[in-house]
């Protein structure tokens, strides 16, 4: 499970995406559950969502065209912290070598205009950065391995 915190015009939302499978999430936003399909990732250059309907046919290429490239950062043994959305990496607030404990902020990524904390899924010291600050990452990229 993951959990988000947004806010949108001054009004704050607890969400979390409880499972996903087959192009369908169940998502609890403020303790309300919505079962939610799910479409592949819409390139940056297209952010108006009356495009993504419009987009899927040419999408799916691109995450498969992707994967290859974050595989060779998988090698690394370790908790693996991937990008729950795609956004673009504003800070990186840890080093390699770093101990964190569960719940630490690892890094700022800002995506539709909000910022959100990807924090430590589990105690470890950071063994990898997989991303610089200014970097664009897609869903599940990997961020930080954690040993």
């Amino acid at each position: 499970m993951k959990e988000f915190a947004f806010k949108i015009n001054g009004v704050e939302y607890k969400c979390a995406v409880e499972q996903m499978e087959a192009g369908k999430a169940q998502v609890t936003v403020n303790g309300k559950v919505y079962e939610v399909e799910t479409q592949a990732a819409v390139p940056a250059a297209k952010p108006a969502p009356k495009a993504a309907p419009v987009a899927p046919k040419p999408a799916p290429a691109a995450p498969k065209a992707e994967a290859p490239k974050a595989a060779p950062a998988a090698p690394a043994a370790g908790v693996q912290v991937k990008s729950p959305l795609p956004g673009s990496v504003i800070k990186v607030l840890v080093s390699e070598g770093q101990a964190v404990k569960k719940g630490d902020t690892l890094l700022t990524l800002e995506s539709m205009k909000m910022e959100n904390a990807i924090m430590a899924e589990a105690d470890g010291t950071v063994k990898q950065i997989a991303v610089t600050p200014g970097q664009n990452v897609m869903q599940d990229d990997l961020l930080i391995v954690l040993g």
